[in-house]
């Protein structure tokens, strides 16, 4: 059965859900290149679509092949129909909103993963992570404080609001109900294979956007190109994977707490890249953070797998089907 072994194993399976918030993080710089010309369950369609095809390209070399159950492709399907309603509410509520209000899905993402690990899969709430994600909510409502204008969270709409609780939800939900699939195949599975139902999914939502908003595509400028890359190649490819790799080694409550570094890696790269700036509230915040962060990810007590993880050399020697 496999076993986290110790802190080591543990720090190595929470970098992963770390370079997805990173990668996340990176989405705000992103955005001023230009990709605001695409409408955005249009855009939320092109970025599953170029995700979804990459995991694929990857998931043909490096995984075996398969034979699903019917329990598992339904667990699949679930999944994709789950994260396709996360990604086209997450753009629909931004477009709707200001940035403060868009922050919203930063900090209640966790939190919703967080009850979901706990009454759906029986995760303990001790201590060092409650006081771990105490801190790394204060510390990440330091750093939005100081990046947003904080006036602005009543303006906009009731709608977009309702959006961003409705992206954060069923976001929490991929990361908990994938759990047992990433524990059963692998986290390069489970991401590729939700992905792809999550495909034309939204893809029938994009001629309901064009014909009932009137909205059109801009031009399709280099900016526009790379926007669409980053986003699927890096903002879903990869990060969905990472995401899904800490799972394979800890609790969704703890990989949910690394949502909280997507903001503070936003606004540095937006100093470093933009040439924004960087105030002391963003140091204090990002500490804070950093060690609500460290408490969650360090320390926490060895515990089995679940019966069903296994590492991919077991699954492939002794059950090459997958059933």
């Amino acid at each position: 059965m496999a076993r986290v072994r110790n802190g080591n194993s543990r720090v190595g399976y929470a970098l992963a859900p770390m370079a997805a918030a990173a990668l996340w993080g990176g989405l705000y710089v992103v955005s001023k290149w230009g990709f605001d010309a695409v409408p955005p369950v249009t855009l939320a369609f092109c970025r599953i679509a170029v995700g979804a095809a990459t995991l694929l390209v990857v998931v043909r070399y490096a995984a075996p092949k398969r034979r699903f159950s019917r329990a598992d492709v339904r667990g699949f399907v679930a999944l994709g129909t789950v994260v396709a309603a996360s990604i086209v509410t997450q753009f629909l509520g931004t477009a709707m909103t200001t940035a403060s209000q868009g922050s919203l899905v930063t900090v209640l993402t966790p939190v919703f993963t967080i009850l979901l690990g706990v009454s759906v899969l029986g995760e303990r709430l001790s201590r060092r992570l409650g006081l771990g994600i105490v801190l790394a909510t204060l510390g990440t409502g330091i750093v939005l404080y100081g990046q947003h204008d904080a006036s602005t969270l009543r303006s906009g709409g009731v709608s977009g609001v309702g959006m961003l609780l409705l992206a954060s939800a069923t976001w929490a939900a991929y990361t908990v109900w994938g759990k047992p699939l990433v524990q059963r195949y692998s986290a390069l599975e489970t991401a590729t294979y939700s992905c792809a139902v999550a495909v034309p999914i939204t893809g029938l939502a994009v001629p309901v956007e064009l014909l009932a908003t009137e909205a059109s595509i801009g031009p399709v400028t280099p900016s526009v190109l790379a926007a669409v890359a980053y986003l699927g190649v890096g903002g879903t490819a990869g990060a969905w994977y990472f995401w899904y790799k800490g799972l394979e080694g800890v609790d969704a409550s703890v990989v949910s707490v690394f949502f909280f570094t997507q903001p503070v890696v936003g606004a540095a790269l937006g100093a470093t890249l933009l040439g924004e700036r960087l105030g002391p509230g963003f140091v204090v915040g990002a500490i804070v953070m950093g060690a609500g962060v460290v408490l969650t990810s360090v320390g926490q007590p060895d515990r089995p797998s679940s019966p069903g993880a296994r590492t991919t050399a077991e699954r492939t020697e002794t059950d090459p089907s997958g059933d």
